[in-house]
């Protein structure tokens, strides 16, 4: 069978957790394993009626060709021209418990009635857990997404190349509005702006953190404008067929000040000393080692927080680099060896009373070789006219 992602691989994850059949629920998972497709009518929301949309992928170890894919009453127009891979397809539910039952009995026909069932926990609504804890009393179900999330960690070429092209139109946006907004511009004017130009780039735009100095508030806003001679921080997400580019970069209205490009020039050496450690064998901590090596030289250390992770479908997923971030997760990566087609978003940020809220993110992808940097222009201050 000619499959999207690799069977071989999720055989050995599926085995080594023990799970005899892989149920995903997530829209992101179930688009990944399937090449891509997203129903088009509930790409943005769920709720329907009195239940909501619950796509479910199930897999079975080792047999692709026993794997079925519960959908809406609706998606066979969509499948009409975007045929899947799955053998058996079943579009018939307006309810999340009633596909959760039509899983179960069609688990029960493979003879998994007692095997282990990897679920998404986090992506499975109560009344469809409950569902096939009722429907399947002798089977364990345990936590799929580790196995998910692992077989999504080591991109192929062609969602690099997505993700490649994401990053290049989000830095296109954002200069193109850090230079043609005028002075007293709100930001939540800008950050419109900044959706404007990822939708006529072909992006799901998802959100702009918009921040206009001296303040560190970057909530998009009408009661915040960039006046001249003040710093401005965007940090932008947009999707392209999935894939996520998010990168964060500066402007200033007039020309920066000499602060100014000191302190940028910190977060940029903090960025580079990061990069630097990027490579094959690579793990997390050696990583973060680096950058904060370099951020204990930094004359202004004590305003500079540091993070890296790993993204690509969504903002933080495998690779793992820490369990010490921002964002609470356990980070498998710290001492783990990366692996080439990883994809990492590096961080820096800097809050100084002065200037206001400093940022540069960057996309960092592990080669062979080392690391490419996806739309890695417009590091510096980026000057607006006004």
């Amino acid at each position: 069978m000619n499959l999207p992602f690799d069977a071989r691989k999720l055989d050995a994850l599926m085995e080594k957790e023990g799970a005899d059949l892989l149920l995903a629920s997530s829209k992101d998972n179930v688009a990944y394993l399937l090449g891509g497709y997203r129903f088009f009518f509930f790409e943005f929301k769920d709720a329907i009626g009195v239940s909501r949309y619950l796509p479910l992928l199930g897999y079975r170890r080792g047999a692709p060709e026993k794997a079925f894919y519960l959908g809406n009453s609706m998606e066979h127009w969509q499948q009409e021209w975007e045929p899947l891979w799955v053998p058996e397809v079943a579009n018939a539910h307006w309810h999340s418990e009633k596909a959760a039952k039509d899983a179960a009995g069609r688990i029960r026909k493979l003879g998994l009635g007692k095997g282990t069932i990897a679920v998404e926990k986090g992506f499975l609504p109560a009344d469809a857990y409950t569902t096939l804890q009722e429907e399947l009393p002798d089977a364990r179900l345990v936590e799929g997404q580790a196995i998910l999330e692992e077989l999504r960690a080591v991109k192929r070429p062609g969602e690099l190349a997505l993700l490649k092209k994401a990053s290049s139109a989000i830095i296109e946006c954002m200069v193109k509005v850090m230079t043609t907004t005028p002075a007293g511009a709100t930001t939540l004017d800008i950050a419109e702006q900044v959706r404007k130009e990822e939708v006529q780039r072909g992006l799901n735009f998802e959100y702009c953190l918009t921040s206009a100095g001296p303040g560190w508030n970057r909530a998009p806003s009408k009661k915040a404008r960039w006046e001249r001679g003040r710093s401005l921080s965007l940090d932008s997400g947009g999707n392209l067929h999935g894939y996520l580019g998010d990168l964060a970069r500066m402007a200033v209205l007039g020309k920066p000040t000499p602060l100014m490009k000191d302190l940028l020039a910190e977060v940029e050496a903090v960025q580079m000393a990061a990069r630097s450690a990027v490579r094959p064998g690579a793990t997390g901590a050696a990583i973060f080692e680096k950058a904060l090596a370099e951020q204990a030289k930094c004359p202004h250390k004590d305003e500079l927080v540091f993070a890296a992770h790993g993204m690509g479908i969504i903002q933080h997923e495998a690779p793992r680099l820490t369990s010490a971030g921002v964002v609470p997760y356990p980070g498998p990566y710290e001492n783990r060896p990366l692996e080439a087609g990883m994809v990492l978003s590096i961080e820096t940020d800097l809050k100084n009373r002065e200037v206001g809220f400093l940022k540069l993110e960057d996309t960092v992808v592990v080669t062979p070789s080392g690391w490419e940097a996806y739309g890695d222009g417009a590091r510096g201050w980026t000057v607006g006219e006004g």
